[in-house]
């Protein structure tokens, strides 16, 4: 009995409780059981009552997030009193970031060559499953590689700020850090206090953080008891490869710790199952930042500073689940309009798809509205977008989830790479 009490006590077993929960009442009272024993519209109840308990969880992240990262970033700039190694550090992650995207996306194209989950698809019933699309694919923004580059600048920081533009406030926090590294002691007090507010944020985020299986059990609930099965069955063999790709990704995770960082993956498989569990109910790598900060930080070994720095740089700029899912999309539907590609288009595609997982916003189903500039850079309609709309939820929980382990990685990697990794905390599998 105090076993199961002091594991009920831990969050990750009672997100995962939340997840569980939310699976079995989402089921009971959806759909598919409307007017049933409980004598009420389920899907009315649960939009009506459910959901918004998920939404105010997440809104309560949300209201935290900029500054988090904000001020997270500068704390870890500052930290670095040597610039050479700020510089070192900062192009390091910078590297892993890109490479480990851009590699994902060759990941996603092998499995859609090699499975081909598009060939002999019949668009026209695969169109009468999803039904009317609630924004269509024609509304998707003109999105292109130079407009991304371009919209990295913020010409408004307060703006930025208020339309959750991560991009543009990840390049203002280090525009910021950087300044004032270089003023060093002229601005001393002003670094305190960027450094008391990034303590106090993770105060904030503590205490928000506790209503989390609360909000997962309202989220999962909803999505389950509202979504239905029937788009999942007609793009079976889509959602099946997608899978596929990502639990390959996940696995190659461990073969870089073993190869790169010369540890056992086993510690960090463990120690990250509460952050991926969040990524898993939320599907925001923005929303699973916090947890993932803290484990890695308290749980993991690395550095306070590389946390701090090299995490948050990971959470909006590097997402390799989303690269594979643009990949596998891509020829998912050139399989099905019988556009053929050649290696040109495919490395346009490598191209276009990592910027596009850099651009795509770490929030729910952001990936959509890259796919507008993937799908473009190599000729295919925007009219599939739509068509695969009720799936994206669902593979979306499962590539935020590679999301998070993979920034988490590459945060390892390079605070061990600066010896800064604390190796004994790590194989303590008791924290």
């Amino acid at each position: 009995m105090a076993k199961l009490k002091s594991l009920f006590d831990t969050l990750w077993f009672r997100v995962l409780l939340g997840l569980v929960l939310g699976i079995a009442f989402g089921f009971a009272v959806g759909p598919v059981t409307a007017h049933g024993a409980l004598g009420i519209d389920g899907k009315s109840f649960l939009t009506e009552y459910i959901r918004p308990v998920g939404t105010v969880f997440i809104n309560l992240i949300k209201m935290v997030i900029v500054p988090l990262i904000f001020f997270s970033l500068i704390s870890g700039i500052v930290s670095m009193t040597d610039a050479k190694a700020f510089r070192r550090i900062g192009l390091k992650s910078v590297a892993y970031y890109l490479t480990t995207g851009a590699f994902a996306v060759c990941i996603g194209l092998a499995f859609g060559h090699f499975f081909r989950p598009g060939l002999g698809v019949d668009l026209s019933a695969l169109a009468a499953v999803a039904g009317t699309p609630a924004a269509p694919a024609a509304a998707l923004p003109p999105v292109n590689v130079i407009s991304i580059l371009v919209g990295t600048i913020p010409p408004n920081v307060v703006k930025a700020m208020a339309e959750d533009n991560i991009l543009q406030v990840v390049v203002f926090a280090l525009f910021v850090g950087i300044t004032l590294n270089a003023l060093g002691d002229k601005v001393r007090n002003l670094t305190a206090v960027f450094q008391q507010s990034a303590t106090l944020v993770f105060r904030l985020i503590e205490t928000v953080i506790r209503f989390s299986p609360y909000g997962v059990f309202a989220l999962t609930a909803w999505m389950v008891g509202t979504q239905g099965l029937d788009i999942l069955f007609a793009l079976f063999k889509l959602v099946c490869v997608v899978i596929g790709a990502l639990f390959t990704q996940y696995l190659l995770f461990g073969l870089m710790l073993v190869a790169f960082g010369r540890l056992s993956p086993l510690p960090f498989y463990k120690k990250m199952l509460e952050p991926q569990l969040m990524a898993f109910s939320t599907s925001s790598s923005k929303a699973t930042l916090p947890v993932a900060m803290r484990v890695v930080n308290e749980s993991i070994g690395v550095s306070k500073s590389n946390t701090a720095f090299v995490l948050p740089l990971g959470a909006s700029i590097n997402m390799d689940g989303t690269a594979i899912y643009l990949g596998i999309t891509a020829l998912f539907f050139s399989q099905a309009y019988g556009i053929p590609l050649g290696p040109h288009q495919y490395f346009i595609l490598v191209l276009t798809a990592t910027l596009g997982s850099i651009g795509a916003a770490g929030i729910p189903s952001g990936s959509l509205f890259m796919m507008g500039m993937v799908f473009t850079s190599v000729g295919l309609p925007l009219d599939g977008i739509a068509l695969i709309a009720g799936i994206d939820r669902i593979l979306d929980m499962m590539r935020t989830t590679v999301n998070i382990t993979g920034d988490s990685l590459i945060t390892l990697l390079v605070d061990k790479s600066e010896a800064t990794f604390n190796r004994q905390v790590y194989e303590d599998m008791s924290r």
